[in-house]
């Protein structure tokens, strides 16, 4: 699991969730939406709309209170939290019932001065009574923490891995100072209960951080951290893997295919009370591909993902359009042509993007005894870390594309891949291939490599 690239915006990505923002509509319900006072460094207006109306109170960086209104649409399960000395969250479901909420915090309070006593039986029958409370109160955090066990054990046998170990960076402190100064989001997670979320932080051992499963809020060293927690892959992200390991045209195949699959579900819009709204990822690049421990791929962090549902037929984009990995980047998100109102705009830019990981992956495909040693896109064409002007000159003023390996043309089931990738760099958006036609001529590639030769 890759370490994660932008510690401050997975920040947002909870604060989103409580409610902070001006509602997110990707997925219409058939509750009515109410009217609430938005009052936050993310509210356009003074207003918003949502499913519900919340009020969130925490703690800064400085130990300041900061209390924000808005809209909530998702994670409804985060209203029934109960406050924390650190923050406290209000739901309610009436238009404007968040104008003039006050909230507090949980405070620790030292216990009242015993009252004096001039006779002895109390001084007598107080350590006894302090003494059963004490074992009562024993017995009873035995038992809750023998449920929690109990809970852990159900969840690890969930997921399947009843070695989970979460690890996390000391020099990647999340504090909620640092995203307030952050319009941007990060990280993807899935879905275990809440309840489950919400208390992971009390029954796991920071070690380092690798990545997202679960979400939870807690306090070290005197700052506030949110912890996202996801499934642990073994073989890292496809950069990773790719560095160290040379691939046979089948698994490279297999690998391609199996983020091609990744990226259609993404982008494809699913009705019903299960769906999903189109998710058009803005990302994607080799790091945030990771590798499975079957050696299929998934795609990772959803931080700069923009969502479309037909039903609304509404874009939540931000103010900067050109976001994203600068190596990765269309042609027209360099020369900032992109239509930003239109959302296959930005699935167009994903498909660019994913010649690019196409193209990563053939470089370390074993043709004839040949392979090539990984190399970042545009490696012999940008520096190490290039400019966004450096990007633009590259790919928008010289029209430059990657290289195409010519091992590749004397192999069937390669050339098809070399074939797919110049499809996928059209300069022209609206021509490149789309996901799903990308998917099928995958899967019809390995169906192919994997028939019998005909015996002559």
């Amino acid at each position: 699991m890759m370490t994660l690239a932008h510690p401050k915006r997975d920040l947002l990505m909870l604060l989103v969730a409580l409610g902070l923002t001006q509602g997110n509509p990707v997925e219409p319900f058939q509750r009515q939406l109410v009217t609430c006072t938005c009052e936050s460094p993310h509210c356009k207006e003074t207003t918003c709309q949502g499913l519900w109306c919340t009020v969130v109170l925490f703690l800064d960086q400085e130990g300041h209170r900061q209390q924000f209104q808005g809209c909530g649409s998702q994670n409804e399960e985060l209203c029934w939290g109960r406050a924390t000395e650190f923050a406290n969250h209000f739901c309610c479901s009436r238009s404007f019932c968040n104008q003039n909420v006050s909230l507090s915090l949980e405070t620790t309070q030292a216990p009242p001065e015993q009252p004096k006593a001039d006779s002895q039986l109390p001084l007598i029958l107080g350590p006894v009574l302090a003494l059963l409370v004490l074992v009562g109160l024993g017995a009873l955090g035995l038992w809750h923490v023998r449920r929690r066990q109990e809970k852990q054990r159900g969840l690890y046998s969930d997921l399947g891995d009843s070695s989970l170990v979460l690890k996390s960076s000391e020099q990647r402190d999340n504090m909620f100072g640092e995203f307030l100064d952050s319009s941007c989001t990060t990280g993807s997670g899935s879905g275990l209960p809440f309840l489950v979320q919400r208390t992971v932080a009390r029954q796991v051992t920071l070690v380092e951080c690798v990545g997202f499963i679960a979400s939870d809020m807690t306090s070290r060293n005197s700052s506030t951290q949110l912890w996202l927690i996801t499934h642990y892959h073994e073989h890292g992200s496809l950069y990773d893997f790719l560095q160290r390991q040379t691939l046979e045209p089948q698994l490279a195949l297999k690998l391609a295919v199996s983020a091609a699959c990744g990226l259609a579900h993404l982008h494809m819009e699913i009705f019903g009370t299960q769906g999903k709204p189109a998710i058009a990822h803005r990302d994607l690049k080799s790091r945030n591909v990771l590798v499975k421990s079957n050696l299929q791929c998934c795609i990772a962090d959803l931080g700069l993902a923009v969502m479309h549902s037909q039903g609304s037929d509404y874009l939540d984009i931000g103010n900067n359009p050109r976001v994203g990995t600068k190596r990765y980047m269309a042609p027209e998100v360099l020369d900032e042509q992109i239509r930003t109102d239109c959302f296959e705009s930005y699935k167009w830019t994903d498909i660019w993007a994913f010649g690019l990981v196409l193209w990563e992956i053939t470089r370390r495909t074993i043709v004839n005894g040949i392979v090539e040693d990984y190399r970042p896109p545009f490696y012999d064409m940008v520096p190490n870390d290039p400019s966004f002007e450096d990007m633009k000159k590259v790919v928008c003023i010289d029209q430059q594309t990657p290289t195409i390996p010519n091992r590749l043309a004397v192999d069937p089931v390669l050339s098809g891949l070399a074939q797919m990738m110049r499809e996928c760099w059209y300069p022209n958006p609206s021509a490149r291939l789309t996901a799903l036609r990308i998917k099928k001529t995958l899967q019809k590639l390995i169906q192919g490599s994997e028939k019998p030769k005909a015996i002559h």
